[in-house]
């Protein structure tokens, strides 16, 4: 960092610097408005009301709240033929998936087709994706039947257990509705990536153990999802293993994984992986049909209740014991449905350059869960790979989902009979087969190669899920999220600048080795908003940077330091706290024959920073808008002012800091 080459800038340059302005004092309701705006609609939702007559206002808050109304009027026969298609695919996928699914969450697995017909009536009419298929899921299905059961035994009591799966659903779409009406859809971004891949992982591997089950035929096993007690339920009973039942579940697993190992690698052949499962559920019923290998220990469904859902509003339970524990499902399971039915949809709207709107996507998945929760449904959300099979099938609207609706309402009218030689340990391979491809382990790698610490938030999720339990991995990767978001605010980046060789660009050293420093200028930039959190982290690194600069100036024998230019560009905030930790810094630099110099304030810095008169106080000539023209300043000073360098303290004042 040798400074030979560096060409001083001219004094009339240094000359031609522009003050920094100040912003125009505004009211003190109309700054609330605008920073309340900016929090809850940064999309400016109202934007389109605006100069309309009412009744235009009107449609257009119709076509808001029920996007069906803006595109039912655009329909074609063409659309209808694409939709057609692709709702019997994900029909063929959503039948045998909702079954299992059901089973997962040790409901009847009749609740899985019931949960196929009125959801996605509800998000065809609310939703804003044209792509996303609407059904259950494993992990949401695992975790209502892990919360749920250690409340009620659902083999001793199934009636409370069926009313409590209701009750959490009811709740989780309540949560889910309230959050896209407040605009609270933000607060579901602290489900980062990482959090998600790892928990997703973490949940698909302990759904997968827990299908050992119905692989192996094992009656009695245990309710815990951890891997050492699923593990040691499996080996403690082996005398329960049956062979005919783990020969049949190899199989099946096997046709299923190819089929999808085929469809990846031959992606127009898409629907061979989608129609997978239905064939797996044919095969198995007419191999147990014409075997009677229920006589030989393979289980089967049985009876499956013929008809559309029946109501059960009333069947909700709002009083104690046992509302708190709805609650709690509820809302857990409403935030993870609610973070991949988004996370889905916004995927697969990026393919089609759409846009969609996460707050009325939360509206949709709540009113869908509400009204599913009163028609014998439980929790529903847009699962990845029923999408997956959605956008291949070359949907064009959300009518594909209802057409899977009408395809499941004829399934619940007419050929439920069909499904009773069902074997349980088919249902066991469609589940792991689906598991198997949430395991992103590519995605865990790119993390790893990329960011460390989202490595260590993915993997905390995984092993809190897969080593203790789903609710403890969940907390455990918030926790390191959010702790990460506290390090980020409390411990933000300053870094040295340096100019550019032959340029008036001043960047990182460290990023810019052959950045130049600037004789008796210390250039530092503070890459974030200043607060209480951050306030005495910055007084002490800046410190540190002056002293250490100090130092290597006294060693390599150059001009003594006499400014210290902080660029604020990356400072968008600071609060009194901060001004506070700046008043300090001047007061310490004065007393070592140092100048602060601030460089590039924002508008909020800027406005604080007058009103607290720390402008005044710092003096305005001592405020540029550029580093450039700081930098020009301060050589300027040093070449006709040439301070004595022995006024400086010293002293290290920096340890009363």
């Amino acid at each position: 960092m040798g400074n030979a080459d560096y060409v001083y800038p001219s004094n009339e340059n240094a000359e031609r610097a522009h003050r920094v302005a100040v912003p125009p004092p505004q009211p003190f309701f109309k700054s609330f408005k605008c920073n309340l705006k900016e929090t809850f609609f940064p999309d400016d939702p109202l934007r389109q009301f605006k100069n309309q007559p009412t009744f235009k206002k009107f449609i257009l808050g119709l076509q808001y709240f029920l996007p069906i109304v803006e595109w039912a009027p655009r329909y074609n026969f063409r659309f209808l033929k694409a939709d057609v298609i692709a709702g019997i695919t994900i029909a063929s996928l959503a039948i045998p998936q909702g079954i299992s699914y059901a089973k997962l969450a040790n409901l009847p697995p009749i609740l899985g087709l019931y949960s196929s017909f009125v959801p996605p009536i509800v998000y065809a009419v609310m939703g804003s994706s044209k792509d996303l298929a609407v059904g259950t899921v494993a992990v949401a299905s695992l975790l209502i039947g892990s919360m749920l059961g250690k409340e009620v035994n659902a083999t001793e009591n199934p009636q409370l257990y069926l009313h409590l799966a209701f009750t959490a659903t009811f709740f989780a779409g309540v949560f889910q509705a309230s959050f896209g009406l407040l605009r609270l859809g933000f607060i579901v971004d602290f489900l980062s990536h990482a959090t998600i891949v790892g928990f997703m992982g973490g949940a698909a591997t302990v759904v997968c153990l827990q299908q050992l089950k119905g692989i192996l035929g094992i009656s009695h096993f245990t309710h815990s999802t951890d891997i050492v007690s699923v593990m040691r339920s499996v080996f403690t009973q082996t005398n329960e293993w049956r062979w005919e039942s783990a020969v049949l579940g190899c199989c099946f697993l096997f046709f299923l994984l190819t089929t999808r190992y085929f469809s990846k690698r031959k992606p127009k052949f898409f629907w061979i992986s989608a129609m997978a499962p239905l064939t797996s559920v044919i095969l198995g019923s007419l191999l147990v049909y014409l075997t009677h290998a229920e006589k030989h220990g393979v289980e089967v469904i049985g009876q499956l209740k013929k008809g559309l859902n029946p109501p059960s509003l009333t069947d909700l339970v709002f009083v104690s014991p046992h509302l708190m524990a709805a609650i709690k499902t509820g809302i857990i399971t409403g935030v993870i449905a609610m973070a991949e039915g988004i996370a889905v949809g916004r995927s697969f709207a990026m393919f089609k350059n759409y846009h969609i709107d996460g707050n009325k996507e939360m509206i949709a998945f709540g009113m869908m869960n509400i009204a599913g929760s009163c028609t014998s449904c439980y929790l529903t959300t847009g699962p990845f790979s029923r999408s997956a099979v959605n956008f291949n099938a070359g949907c064009k609207t959300a009518m594909s989902n209802v057409v899977m609706a009408m395809a499941v309402m004829i399934t619940l009218l007419f050929l439920t009979p069909l499904f009773h030689y069902t074997p349980l340990v088919v249902l066991s391979a469609i589940i792991m087969a689906a598991m198997l491809g949430l395991i992103d382990y590519e995605a865990a790698i790119h993390l790893w190669k990329v960011d460390k610490f989202d490595f260590i938030v993915c993997m905390g999720a995984y092993i809190g899920v897969v080593f203790v339990n789903i609710e403890v991995g969940l907390v455990a990767a918030l926790s390191i999220s959010l702790l990460r978001v506290l390090l980020f605010v409390a411990r933000p980046r300053t870094f040295v600048l340096g100019n550019i060789p032959n340029s008036g660009i001043y960047r990182n050293v460290e990023q810019y080795p052959n950045a130049k420093s600037i004789p008796g200028i210390l250039i530092l930039e503070i890459d974030a908003p200043i607060y209480f959190a951050n306030s005495s982290y910055l007084r002490e690194r800046i410190a540190r940077w002056v002293v250490e600069e100090e130092e290597r100036l006294k060693s390599s024998g150059e001009s003594t330091l006499q400014y210290v230019i902080l660029n604020m560009g990356g400072v968008g905030n600071i609060d009194t706290s901060g001004i506070s930790m700046l008043e300090e810094i001047k007061k310490i630099f004065d007393r070592r024959a140092l100048k602060l110099v601030l460089a590039n304030p924002g508008a909020e810095v800027t406005k604080k920073l007058d009103k607290s008169k720390f402008m005044e106080n710092l003096g305005q000539e001592w405020i540029y808008l550029t580093v450039g023209e700081a930098v020009a300043a301060c050589n300027f000073m040093l070449h006709t002012c040439n301070p004595n360098p022995d006024e400086k303290e010293e002293s290290g004042p920096w340890n009363n800091v």
